[in-house]
This record gives structure tokens, sequence and C-alpha cells, in this order.
């Protein structure tokens, strides 16, 4: 008979392989619907997508070409080393770290691609059938990236396991410190992505805002627009590829972390139980999926958020009875999963109530715009502050909660039992991660759909019906950027304490003589040291929002510039006389976001290794434990810039849909005018610097659990 290990870890595959043929299905049903040509509405449409899947196409394949020769450079640099100094652990690292960007690649490329293939079908659906089944295809297309996560994460995290004989008890913890190679790879190359798509769509929306709705007047997703096409490819870039590669590496950091911390307790049940609550969250997320298909749509929003709801409610309930069948004794594991997942779920509906327009404070924001733009950033900052709060204190009592539960279950090994179950917090909080990656990626699509829908006149009908469709998918990404910066910070704290783990398994110090050193302020010989890594913590994070943010106003100022020049040297674009130049917009926007995503992303990596250098001169601990602050601060600071800037973003951008809803004197007004500055403020931040927050803090983390134990201890 297997035991809890073996099973779970079979389990897993399983799981990730039946996950993995429901995402082929979808993906054939999908392409094989063909795109209508009959009218001269559709006709249009198909051209104009024609443009959108052409650009995304070229904009993908250079980024991926960056991303993967900068992974694949420092999988060589790993591998060279491993063999020169002839060290396996170093070398398999190598090995792990390239499949971990290959897999994120995946995710995240064959994510965009559905949402491109998908948003015209929807149109057509809608304009053919109902919104019902254009609801549920636009659903569909965006679970393609949702259960690509689940399906993908774990099969490699279990086939990886069983690769490197972790089901043998004396390769458990060298295995779960492969897996961890295996993460900093996705979080690398998810980085890059996020970094980059950010710049690409955030550039794309404020030069095509600038120019187009402010200077000339002209409507969002105008074809008069040159930079339109560069803004519908943005949406695609940004909020498929970009969220997919970012919670594909939250999800497995979510799972891997317990586990590497359970290795240095040596328990094979509590290795095996993240796995286990992940499999059969994704495979009950694959079943409560259905429901919208099921469901009468008269608000698609809320049909959307029941889904998820629902998803969440039954992944606790099923896990709950299956963990006290398969194992009573771990019912404490689940209870402290059911912690995650109601901080998530808290975290979410909080970003919900802040940036919905249904709720107060986009409307005390919409109304403070008759007063000007001044009073529009000022209001829209406050309720950002605001909206930090909440979410914050729920992920701190979920941890501090865990953190108790698990120390008083254990007789001998409190400090260890309690940072296992902070990190299982995490696998809780982020086993729905596909259902809400599903949720999110719906927005690009309808997003798209109703862009196209705008740009090949469609009567006012369909438009309607496609802004229905759309305003869900503004919801659902309100929900699903709080969500991600939450699980984003659980990650990054279960990765600290993951690297604490590996040091004491290396080392063979018990874990409490690890932590004293590394994360106390009060040390006699390294307080100092840790107290200066958290201020530069802190730092580091504001330093990465200010070189995100001024890419972003670089690759939008020379954007302006071009469409500028269209409108001035072919006056005919105005007069529907004359085809813009889309093509030279998406070049401009595609040099400048490669060109700018090397710095904040190499930033990142480094940062941990310089200092462990150069604090650790003399003596590595020393080092370890500026590294220890490092990451501490980098998380409280991540959290607050984070959470504020994804908030902030959104609430500025409902705001403005308020106004032009016909409140407040609607669209043309100086209120409206005024709500759009604030709109464009926010969309760097909240698609862009927010967002890369998230995978930088994991990035630090992870690659301190995987780099820096070969530097105290030398190769």
């Amino acid at each position: 008979m297997m035991n809890t290990l073996t099973s779970s870890i079979y389990l897993g595959l399983v799981a990730g392989i039946v996950t993995l043929l429901y995402v082929i299905y979808i993906i054939f049903s999908i392409i094989r619907r063909p795109i209508a040509m009959n009218s001269s509405e559709e006709k249009s449409a198909a051209q104009i997508h024609g443009y959108i899947r052409s650009a995304a196409l070229a904009y993908i394949k250079a980024q991926y070409g960056v991303i993967l020769s900068i992974v694949t450079l420092i999988a060589v640099i790993l591998i060279v080393l491993g063999i020169v100094f002839q060290n396996t652990l170093l070398l398999l690292s190598g090995v792990s770290y390239i499949l971990g960007g290959i897999c994120s690649a995946i995710v995240s490329i064959v994510g965009m691609l559905m949402g491109v293939f998908s948003n015209i079908r929807v149109l057509n659906v809608l304009s053919r059938e109902n919104i019902n089944k254009a609801l549920v295809l636009a659903f569909r297309g965006g679970s393609v990236t949702g259960f690509l996560v689940g399906g993908v994460g774990l099969t490699f995290i279990s086939l990886l396991f069983i690769a490197f004989n972790g089901l043998d008890p004396n390769y458990t913890m060298q295995a779960t410190q492969l897996l961890l190679a295996y993460a900093f790879g996705a979080s690398t190359a998810a980085l890059f992505a996020r970094v980059g798509g950010g710049i690409y769509t955030k550039a794309a929306d404020v030069g095509a805002d600038l120019v187009g709705k402010v200077e000339v007047g002209i409507p969002e997703d105008d074809p008069r627009n040159p930079g339109v096409i560069a803004d519908n490819v943005g949406d695609n870039v940004g909020d498929c590829a970009g969220m997919g590669a970012d919670l594909f590496e939250s999800y497995i950091e979510g799972i891997i972390a317990p586990m590497a911390i359970a290795a240095v307790l040596g328990m094979s049940n509590l290795i095996a139980y993240p796995v286990l609550f992940s499999s059969i969250a994704l495979l009950v997320s694959l079943f409560t999926s259905q429901f919208i298909a099921i469901s009468p749509v008269r608000e698609p929003g809320k049909t959307l958020t029941l889904t998820s709801i629902i998803s969440i409610a039954a992944v606790a309930i099923i896990n709950g009875i299956f963990t006290y069948s398969l194992d009573h004794t771990l019912l404490s594991a689940w209870v402290i999963g059911l912690l995650g997942l109601v901080a998530g779920a808290i975290v979410g509906f909080t970003s919900d109530y802040f940036t919905s327009p249904i709720y107060k404070p986009v409307k005390i924001v919409a109304q403070n715009s008759q007063f000007g733009p001044a009073l529009t950033i000022l209001s829209g900052m406050t309720m950002g502050f605001y909206s930090v709060f909440i979410p914050s204190i729920a992920i701190a009592i979920a941890a501090v909660a865990s953190f108790a539960i698990g120390s008083a279950l254990s007789a001998t090994e409190k400090l260890l039992a309690g940072i296992y179950s902070a990190a299982l917090a995490g696998t809780g909080m982020l086993s729905v991660a596909p259902i809400i990656v599903a949720a999110d990626a719906y927005g690009p699509i309808v997003d798209n759909s109703a862009g196209l829908a705008e740009q090949a006149n469609y009567s006012d009908e369909i438009r309607e019906l496609a802004d229905k469709l759309d305003s869900a998918g503004n919801t659902m990404k309100s929900i699903s950027k709080g969500y991600a910066i939450g699980s984003a910070a659980l990650t990054a704290l279960a990765l600290l304490f993951s690297f604490a783990s590996v040091l004491a398994g290396r080392s063979g110090q018990k874990i409490d003589v690890i932590m004293q050193t590394i994360f106390n302020a009060g040390h006699p010989s390294y307080g100092a040291y840790f107290i200066g890594g958290v201020i530069i913590g802190a730092v580091i994070i504001a330093l990465f929002v200010a070189m995100v943010i001024q890419a972003v106003t670089a690759a939008a100022g020379k954007l302006v510039d071009e469409i500028r020049r269209q409108f001035r040297e072919k006056p005919g674009i105005l007069e529907w006389k004359e085809r813009p130049d889309y093509e030279r917009a998406v070049q401009i926007v595609t040099y400048y976001a490669l060109r700018r995503l090397i710095a904040p992303g190499i930033l990142s990596i480094l940062t941990p290794v310089i200092v462990v250098v150069a604090f650790g001169v003399g003596d590595p601990w020393r080092g370890a434990s500026a590294l220890g602050g490092l990451l501490i601060g980098s998380v409280a600071s991540g959290l607050l810039l984070g959470l504020f800037q994804g908030n902030v973003g959104n609430t500025w951008d409902n705001a403005k849909k308020y106004i032009e809803a016909g409140n407040f004197g609607g669209k043309g007004t100086d209120t409206h005018k005024a709500a759009v500055v604030g709109d464009t403020v926010g969309d760097p931040l909240k698609d862009a610097a927010g967002p890369a927050i998230n995978i930088m803090m994991k990035v630090m983390a992870v690659s301190s659990s995987v780099l820096i134990p070969f530097i105290i201890f030398g190769l």
C-alpha cells in the first residue's frame, strides 16, 4: 500500500494531466469555430482582429526571445559551475531552473494566444446568438490560462519530485531544494514577462488615450487612432500573458515552499499535504467552473463572482472531507489551508469594494472630479491607502493564526511547525488560483470584443451587450489584482521561511538557531546588519517602481509623438479617408518595452546576491542576516505599494467609467476630463508597476533559497 507522500504525489500528477487534457479540449473547441465573414461589420471586425493577432504574435515572439535567452544564460552558468566544481545539486538546479522558465513561457504564451483567438469569436456569438453563450465562451477562453496554471504546475511539480527521487526519504530534502530552483526559473521568466508586458500595455494605453481622447476628442477604441491596435494587443499581453505567468509562479511556490520546510522536519505526510490540498482544489475547480454554463445570465459580473464563491466554498468543504477521511491527524492542516482561502477572499472582495462603481469609494472620486484633476488624484489616493488596511490585516491574521496553530500541535519542533503552517496558509490561498486567473483572463477577451464591436461599427444594441460583458471583466480584474498582490505577500513570506529551512538543512543546525541569526534585530553580532537589510528591502521596492513607471512614461512619450505625427502628416485619418499606420505604433511600443524590461529584472535577481556578498565579507552569516532583513523589508513595503497601486488605478479607471455612464455630466465635460487624467495616471500603477512588485518580492525570496546557500557554504 502506498504511503501518504507517494499517493499524494501521484494524485497531483493525475490531477495535472486531467486538467491539461481539459485545456486541450477547450482550445480545440474554440479554434474550430469559424470566424464569421458575412456582414460588412463581421468582415471589418475580422480584418481588425487580424491586425491584433499579427501584432500580438510579433510581440510575444520578440519578448520571449529575450526572456528565454536570459533564462538560458543563467541556467548555463549554474550547470557549468556544477560541472566545474563537481556539485550535482548545483548542476541539477540549472536543469530545474530552465524547466521552470519554459513552463512559465508555455502558460503565458498559450494563454495570451487563446485570449486573442477568443475575442472575435465571442463577438460573433454575441451578435448571432445571445449574451449567455458569449459569456460562457469568453470564460472558457480565459479558463485556458487559469487551468494551465494548475495543470502545468501540478504536473511538473509531481514529475520533478519523482525524477529527483523525492519519494526516497534520503533524497527528499534535495528534491524539494531542486523544486525551489524550478520555481526560481518560473519566477525569473514571469518577472520579465510582467515588466515587459506592463510597459507595453500601459505605454500603448496611455499614449493612445493622451492623444486620442484628450487632445483630439475621439472615443476609446476608435479605429482612427494609430495606437488603438497596440492598445488592444496590450490588454492580452498584460492580463492574459502577464497575470498567467504571475500566478503560475505564485501557485507553484505556494506548494513548494511548505514542502521544502516539511522536508527539514522529515515528516512525509506534511510534505505531501500541499500537493494533496492543491490537487483536490484543482479537480473541484474544474467541476465548479461548469456552473457558469448552466447559470442564467442577468448580470455577468454577479455570475462570475458567484462562480468564484462557489469554487472557494466547494474547495474548502471537499478538501476538509477528503483530508479527514484520509488522515484525521491532518485536519489541523486543512484548517490552516482554510485560513489562507478566507484571507484570499477578503483581499479580493476588499479590492472589489474600493474599485467597483457600485460602491461608495468610486462614487466619491467621481464626485470630486467635478472640482478638477487635482481632487481626482487626491481623493483617489485617499481611497487607495484606505484599501490597503483590511487586506493587510487579513494576511497578518492568517499568518499569525497559522503559525500559532502549527506550533501548538508540535511537542518538540514548535518553531519549524509554526513556519510550515504559515507557509501552508499560502497554499490554501493559492489553491483556487486557476479559477481566479480564469475569471481575470476573461477580462481582456471581452474588452477586445467590445473594442472590435466599436471599431467595426456594430449596432448600438450589440455594443451595449459587449460593454455589459466588459464591465463584468473590469470587476473580475479588480478582484484578481488584489488577490494576486495579497497572495504574493503570503507566498514571499513562505519563501522567506523556506530560505531559513534550507539554511538549517544545509548547515545541520536547528531552525531556531538559524532564525535567531538571520531574523533577529537584537542579535549582539548581526542585529545592525538585519536592520540595515530591512531598510534596503523597503527602498529597493520603491526603486523598482520608479524604474517601471519611468519606462512606461518614456515609451508612452514616444508613442504620443508618433500618433501626433500621423495626425499631422495624414489629416485624412480623422476624416476616415486614410488608414493609420498601426504597425509603426506597435513597433515603437515593442521596441521600448523590450529595451526597458531588463534592468528591473536584473535588479530583482542580483540584489540578494549583492547584499549577502557586501555585508558578508569576513563572516557570511552577517550577509545572511542582512538578507533576512532585506526580504522582510521588501514584503512589508511591497504589500503596501502593490495593493495601493493596484487598487488606486482601478478606482480612477472606474470613476471615469461611472462618469461616462452619464453621472456628474457624462462624457465631454470638464468632470470627465479630470477623471480621464486620473485614469491615465493610474494606468501604469495598476497594470505595470503594481503587478510587477508581486513577482519582485517572490524572485528575491526564491533566488535567496536557491543561490545564497552556495555562497554561504561554498560550491
